[in-house]
């Protein structure tokens, strides 16, 4: 039986996870129990002796298995940001049931009957928009997921998926081992030289939490990205580059070459089980791009107008780094060193200048002025609703009648169960049932600096443009306004899902939002007119270089799902081939991407890491008309509201942008604000 706290709607405050009253060992009796419930609901669909219709078949579907979404929410989002060896055991177990549930449903011979006969009297229907769109995505979820296969193949399809869900945990399961194995104690204090003082208080906090003597180094970015940009000491900058350079590529048992040669290969068999001619054909199917080969040419477009800027300021920063050090041949961990160097040469902005003013509470509040201006949201921090760790912060957003909008958490710090990086995810999602709107349960994680004993956590302005950028996907969440749980929020194609999150970081860079958080931690002062300057001016700083590494993931992610991967016996050397034309640094034989490449063989980006370029074409395009109109002008931020990120993926994602820009996006916005178009 589920036990009783765990049965939705939770018996809590705005119905939100009990984390408090799970135990790991309720996990899986209750995904058991939750997935029977579940098949019951399917099977009343199924054994419904009325004719199919919209509501009784699309609709009851889709309001399916809420029990189970709820609780697979719950687990999976404490998989990523606050697990342990028994969660991930538990994962192993719990994710072939969930691939075999969800087979159940889309092989079900019964189940399809009735949703084809819906789909094929569609014409005859009177459906909104919205329900039009249900209907399809329905369809498609049967007929591109094996329904239309013979019983042998959907056996294989069965096995296939079984696999993949497995090889992808464990994938995501040795990269995070690798972060956390990793250490650089250092017991010197002059291989510290020119380290910031807050960065070193952190290192030394860290040791002494784990009884050291020094100042201790890790691969979370808090702790590398400053090492790798202001360490003087070359040798040790190099050792922390190639470990986090070659994260699961040691040949041993957190190697993850053959989960990469394997994963690959599995998406390929089940792209042609069903009838596509790779995984990347299957997915770019319903995406804004189509098609790979539209993919390929987005790319290599970008490529060539990047490409000649990216070999230009590559050359300009090795004539510096020999000018000034003397340094023959710039090195991957020389990069983020002498770039740092030299933008502060340039334009006499260090990073470290600019922290004072961004105190993480300070960026949050920020963060929700600048949705209340544009949305007429209100932030209410509260603590009357359970976490799953103390860092969690809790908020309830309302707007101005003072209605519940959504419950928003947040999650700023590295800890050992978080993998690293930064993402949005949710609890719940919103809906629309017995004309009740359910609102969403939506949160933002991050990997940020943390307080010491003697500073608040001051980011760095890369940290202040991420927690804008997953605010962006979190105002996608919790402005949803549809009807149906699986078009609802960031439920949309993922060349689109980058729109929100991407558009909301150039507030960042503007003075009318600068100053209204950016004070320093300790006078007060607003952030100076000079500093804003130099920001803007430095916006565009190597953006070459960016681009160019922008396009070389995108362009590995397409190599692996692009084509027949069979062919490829050894990741690196394929990888190496991958890169040769979009490599700038000399090569290294410790360092491979592929292994620890998770966004696209562990999240859901495989066929879609194009889609950061893709979505900021669109971005550069729709912050000109805000410029245009003002940065916090009600009328366009209404219509971004009421025809994006209400809207989910109730419609087209172009007619969308559309209704909101009026045209087409411009890719010339994206070339002119990057300093790429003369």
């Amino acid at each position: 039986m589920i036990k009783k706290e765990l049965v939705t709607p939770f018996n809590t405050k705005y119905n939100t996870p009990p984390f408090s009253n799970i135990e790991n060992s309720d996990y899986l009796p209750t995904f058991k129990e939750a997935i029977k419930l579940a098949k019951q609901e399917i099977n009343a669909i199924i054994i419904n002796e009325d004719s199919p219709t919209f509501k009784n078949t699309i609709e009851a579907l889709d309001f399916s298995g809420e029990q189970l979404d709820r609780i697979s929410s719950i687990f999976f989002n404490l998989n990523s940001a606050e697990t342990n060896e028994t969660i991930q055991k538990i994962a192993q177990e719990i994710s072939p049931l969930l691939s075999e549930f969800s087979n159940d449903i889309t092989l079900n011979e019964d189940l399809f009957k009735r949703v084809k006969i819906v789909y094929d009297s569609k014409n005859t229907l009177d459906l909104t928009t919205e329900q039009r769109t249900l209907l399809e995505k329905k369809y498609k979820g049967f007929s591109r997921n094996g329904a239309n296969l013979p019983e042998d193949e959907k056996s294989q399809l069965r096995e296939i998926d079984k696999k993949l869900s497995q090889l992808k945990l464990k994938f995501g399961e040795n990269v995070l081992a690798e972060t956390n194995k990793f250490e650089m104690l250092i017991t010197d204090e002059s291989d510290l030289s020119g380290l910031p003082e807050g960065t070193k208080e952190a290192a030394k906090q860290l040791a002494e939490s784990k009884n050291k003597t020094g100042w201790l180094f890790t691969l979370d970015y808090p702790s590398y990205i400053p090492f790798v940009t202001y360490a003087d000491n070359r040798e040790l900058r190099k050792k922390l580059t190639l470990a986090a350079g070659s994260k699961s590529f040691k040949g041993d048992d957190l190697d993850n070459q053959n989960n990469v040669l394997e994963i690959a290969k599995l998406r390929h068999e089940r792209a042609n089980l069903l009838g596509y001619k790779t995984h990347a054909h299957f997915v770019l199917e319903e995406r804004m791009a189509e098609t790979p080969e539209k993919v390929q040419s987005f790319l290599n477009e970008l490529l060539e107008n990047a490409k000649p800027a990216a070999e230009k300021e590559f050359n300009n920063l090795e004539v510096f780094a020999k000018e000034l050090e003397d340094i023959n041949r710039l090195e991957k961990w020389d990069g983020s060193y002498y770039s740092e160097k030299l933008k502060q040469k340039l334009f006499s902005l260090d990073d470290e200048l600019l922290k004072p003013y961004f105190k993480l509470e300070n960026v949050i509040n920020g963060a929700f002025i600048v949705a209340n201006k544009l949305f007429d949201l209100n932030f209410e921090e509260i603590q009357d609703i359970d976490k799953y760790h103390d860092d969690v912060l809790t908020y309830k957003v309302t707007n101005t009648n003072g209605d519940l909008v959504s419950i928003f958490y947040a999650d700023f710090f590295p800890r050992p169960g978080k993998r690293n990086g930064a993402w949005m995810t949710s609890y719940k999602p919103q809906y629309i049932q017995d004309n009740k709107n359910s609102r969403p349960h939506i949160s933002i994680v991050c990997n940020f600096t943390k307080p010491t004993k003697s500073k608040p956590s001051l980011l760095t302005f890369n940290e202040v443009a991420t927690l804008f950028h997953e605010f962006g996907h979190a105002l996608h969440g919790m402005l949803a306004n549809t009807t149906y749980p699986s078009l609802s929020g960031t439920s949309v194609y993922w060349d689109f899902v980058e729109l929100p999150s991407q558009i909301l970081e150039n507030w960042c860079y503007e003075k009318e939002a600068l100053e209204l958080f950016a004070t320093h931690y300790e006078t007060g002062e607003v952030i100076p007119m000079d500093l804003i300057e130099k920001i803007k001016e430095s916006a565009t700083f190597h953006e070459g270089m960016q681009t160019l590494r922008q396009i070389s993931f995108g362009l590995l992610d397409m190599s692996w799902h692009g084509q027949n991967p069979s062919r490829i016996k050894d990741v690196k050397t394929h990888e190496s081939n991958v890169f040769k034309n979009v490599s700038l640094y000399p090569e290294t034989k410790e360092t491979c991407m592929s292994t620890a490449f998770s966004h696209i063989f562990q999240g859901g980006y495989s066929s879609g890491y194009y889609s950061y370029k893709w979505a900021e074409v669109l971005d550069a395009d729709a912050f000109e008309y805000f410029k245009e109109e003002g940065i916090f002008d009600k009328n366009v931020a209404t219509k971004f509201m009421e025809n994006v990120l209400s809207q989910g993926g109730t419609d087209n994602p172009m007619t969308l942008y559309k209704r909101f820009r009026g045209q087409e996006p411009k890719p010339e916005a994206l070339l002119k604000r990057a300093g790429l178009l003369k």
